[in-house]
């Protein structure tokens, strides 16, 4: 009878970076999440900080941390990818980073529409839109701020829908058809509205797009989204023109 093969031990710098990430990955350690100093693991695993410094340096490289002088290595944010021409759901935006998703409700408004409703929504003035203000987290942290109305006259049904629960954008998808949509991107610096909505400080360098959606000849809905713009990237495929 042959002995089965022996699985090398890990050496300690691998077993460091393979704890420090799997409480990451885990949710343990959320972004932001301050990792203990080297001299502390220093002493946690009873080795040398030469092993400690090799291990924390692997994590950088992963992306999974990121070293801040005099501060110590912090989790870093999920660095969230779309497509320019693809309408995305927020929730497996967030999903697919393999964070945990959550959604909040600030602001909910049936009102007259104004100016700007009338321009992105061609509606006439005084007609009655839904404006609602949401946020979405990826493990308890800011992932976006969502800024949407709802041409009501086209969407009846989220009158009374129930957006406590669920993101519009989510419902909309499910629920409406759309035959168009156009996306216009744009960089701003965070003001303090957006820089409190998102916990980032004021003027950050926010990526914002905006969209708008419509079925036919009538539009369906506007939205700005608002992500913090070292957490986000737009992504586009394409293929060569057949001009010359």
């Amino acid at each position: 009878m042959t002995d089965a093969p022996r699985i090398p031990e890990k050496s300690l710098h691998e077993r460091i970076t393979g704890d420090v990430e799997g409480r990451i990955l885990s949710g343990e350690w959320p972004p932001g999440h301050r990792i203990p100093f080297e001299h502390e693991l220093t002493l946690d695993y009873g080795c040398s900080r030469m092993t400690v410094n090799k291990a924390l340096g692997e994590l950088v490289k992963k992306g999974l941390i990121e070293r801040r002088r005099r501060s110590g290595s912090f989790v870093t944010q999920p660095h969230a990818q779309s497509a320019v021409l693809e309408i995305q759901d927020i929730q497996r935006e967030v999903q697919a980073l393999g964070l945990i998703y959550a959604y909040r409700l600030d602001r909910r408004e049936m009102r007259s529409s104004n100016v700007s409703d009338q321009t992105t929504l061609g509606v006439e003035p005084g007609a009655p839109v839904l404006a609602l203000t949401c946020r979405h987290f990826a493990t308890d942290v800011p992932f976006c701020l969502e800024e949407r109305v709802i041409n009501v006259a086209t969407v009846p049904e989220a009158v009374a829908a129930d957006f406590n629960e669920t993101g519009p954008g989510s419902w909309l998808l499910k629920m409406v058809p759309w035959s168009a949509a156009e996306h216009r991107i744009r960089a701003i610096p965070a003001d303090k509205r957006v820089a409190e909505a998102l916990a980032i400080p004021n003027g950050t360098a926010c990526l914002v797009i905006e969209r708008r959606t419509w079925n036919g000849q009538t539009y369906i809905t506007h939205v700005k989204v608002t992500y913090p713009g070292d957490r986000h990237e737009l992504v586009a495929q394409f293929m060569p023109s057949q001009q010359m």
